[in-house]
């Protein structure tokens, strides 16, 4: 009777994973062997802070859960101390920080990951972390925008100025 039990709980993880993957559009997979627990700790607190959910699954489970969502491609990476940390909301957090945490700590090694429904390698991950936030491409975009407005509002003053004085 217990094994029915422990085996419906797997089942139940599974599932759960496997909703994470399909309703995340980041998922960043990670070794963390050799962080110590404050480092851990602190990692963990970052990526609390940017609504991201930081979880370590059994590998088989995580396994199951992504051949499930159709993510087969990543069971590979899910070998030896494997956490996941997942995004419904920044595409680019979750990313950002393991990136800026794993410079800092050797021992945090970025494996591979999914964004928006779609396999990325480690190399993906950490140019998606390059990337600038949401504010700063927002910011980048009305930057381009206001440059024909400045410059029109300078080429009629100029004109103004230019009748004024004739």
């Amino acid at each position: 009777m217990a094994n029915v039990s422990i085996i419906e709980q797997k089942k139940q993880t599974v599932d759960v994973i496997t909703a994470k993957f399909s309703e995340a559009k980041t998922a960043v997979v990670v070794d963390y062997r050799g962080l110590n627990v404050s480092e851990v700790t602190e990692l963990r607190k970052q990526l609390r802070e940017a609504n991201v959910d930081f979880k370590v699954y059994k590998n088989s489970l995580t396994q199951r859960a992504a051949e499930a969502a159709g993510l087969g491609g990543l069971t590979e990476s899910l070998v030896g101390p494997t956490a996941v940390a997942f995004s419904n909301e920044d595409v680019i957090a979750p990313a950002k920080i393991l990136n800026d945490f794993s410079k800092k700590h050797e021992n945090l090694v970025i494996k591979a990951g999914v964004i928006e429904g779609n396999l990325a390698s480690d190399v993906e991950i950490k140019a998606l972390a390059e990337l600038p936030s949401r504010e700063g491409l927002l910011s980048m975009l009305l930057s381009v925008l206001q440059a024909p407005i400045r410059n029109l509002a300078l080429a009629t003053k100029a004109v103004a100025d230019q009748k004024e004085s004739a």
